[in-house]
């Protein structure tokens, strides 16, 4: 039921897609070009080295073999790529101080676009907000500078957060695509299919507690008011409904994994365009939806269906 009223608040909000799309391009467009600025002056010297390119050769060559079914190239592909690392990062090691400025600047770069592009995640969310409780259509750029203020204070602490996260993740999902193979007899496509499994899970899971965690952090600031401090410690510390929060998180991030994959490898990759931001929205809704569901508050489907507040255990309003 949760997933069903979900979609209906996402398809109702279906025009913001467009505005997210238009801002995430601006701000894509603009921070892309510092990035490529930054790496392009710190990095020239590694990114046109022999050593980088024979490592996106590798990569290259194994997303080719992996449809292909090549399982020769599939069973040398670990022990090749190693290698492949191991010069690149004795490249890299001659060349510190250019790196360490570059992922000073890379990094610095990243957590400001996810800082300004967060601003407009905090908007959609409180068009959605109104929309849920009373109903009202209101516009995004009214909403984006009506909530910049505690938008850009929820974002201040949401973004390093999560980028500390992210590297937690990458770096437990790189341990466990190159730990596993070798725990498996024999080398070969097996062993790395079995690894791409369990690195896969591994981001579902991570991201769904992730979601789970903060899912009540912006429903409280925007719906209840709550300041900062108050809505992330009753974020963080929601003990109620834990596990089936955690299972729709979960659910929703394999939906919307297969569902960019299907529309980008059906278009060419333009549905992505539309697939991307109608995500971001449709995670929205379901935080919001949980949040009203979880302290009793009922909310507008359409204009004749009030639903929430009141949900038995089914899911099902009574």
């Amino acid at each position: 039921m949760r997933f069903r009223n979900a979609m209906h608040i996402t398809i109702d909000n279906f025009q913001n897609v467009f505005k997210l799309l238009l801002y995430y391009l601006v701000t894509g467009l603009l921070f892309g070009s510092l990035i490529y600025v930054i790496l392009r002056l710190s990095l020239s010297t590694i990114l046109e080295s022999p050593q980088m390119s024979h490592v996106k050769d590798l990569i290259g060559e194994f997303f080719r073999a992996l449809t292909s079914g090549n399982t020769e190239y599939l069973g040398d592909f670990q022990t090749n790529f190693e290698e492949a690392v191991k010069d690149l990062v004795h490249l890299v090691g001659n060349n510190g101080g250019a790196i360490a400025g570059a992922i000073a600047g890379v990094c610095i770069m990243y957590l400001l676009i996810r800082f300004v592009d967060g601003l407009a995640m905090f908007a959609v969310g409180s068009v959605i907000n109104d929309r849920m409780s009373t109903f009202s259509r209101t516009p995004f750029s009214t909403a984006y500078f009506k909530n910049i203020g505690r938008a850009a204070l929820y974002q201040l602490v949401y973004v390093p957060l999560c980028f500390l996260f992210d590297v937690l993740m990458g770096v437990a999902c790189w341990f466990l695509f190159f730990y596993i193979p070798s725990l498996i007899p024999g080398q070969g496509i097996i062993s790395v299919l079995i690894a791409l499994l369990f690195t896969f899970t591994a981001v579902a899971c991570l991201e769904a507690l992730k979601m789970t965690l903060i899912s009540g952090w912006m429903p409280a600031m925007i719906a209840d008011r709550k300041k900062m401090g108050a809505a992330m410690k009753y974020s963080f510390t929601c003990k109620k409904e834990f596990g089936r929060r955690f299972s729709a998180f979960l659910v929703t991030v394999y939906i919307i994994a297969a569902g960019n994959v299907v529309f980008a490898l059906c278009t060419f990759g333009s549905a992505l365009l539309i697939t991307v931001p109608l995500s971001f929205i449709f995670l929205l809704s379901m935080q919001f939806v949980n949040y009203y569901n979880l302290n009793g508050r009922k909310f507008f489907i359409t204009y004749n269906k009030i639903v929430g507040g009141d949900e038995g255990p089914d899911g099902l309003s009574k």
